[in-house]
């Protein structure tokens, strides 16, 4: 099986149901630094740069992830800073589309 970063998200329109927990934290051993909230509904990272050049050239990377796989996250932007959090709304939960997106995101960076 292909990891995380090398699937290609499918379209989810709803009637699907979200992943559970369990299903969750399986795949977030497959992406380091990424973490999940209370209700295992949303995941997020933060990601800290040098300056205001560094995030803003990671947010255009990012948005070209998510135009890429159709599949667009939630984005807190600042100065040195990038919060990115994804869950699949159309679901009201997460599904494995939320972890490719994370790991394709990763995959940006060396350190990741």
């Amino acid at each position: 099986m292909k990891g995380l970063s090398q699937r290609k998200c499918k379209p989810c329109e709803g009637g699907v149901t979200p992943l559970s927990r369990v299903e969750a934290e399986g795949l977030l051993e497959e992406i380091p630094f990424w973490s999940l909230d209370e209700k295992a509904s949303e995941l997020s990272r933060t990601f800290v740069f040098r300056d205001f050049h560094e995030t803003m050239a990671f947010v255009n990377a990012v948005a070209w992830i998510a135009h890429q796989e159709g599949h667009h996250p939630d984005l807190t932007v600042g100065y040195d800073r990038c919060t990115v959090r994804y869950s699949t709304h159309a679901i009201g939960g997460l599904s494995e589309n939320d972890f490719i997106s994370a790991a394709k995101v990763n995959a940006l960076l060396a350190y990741a």
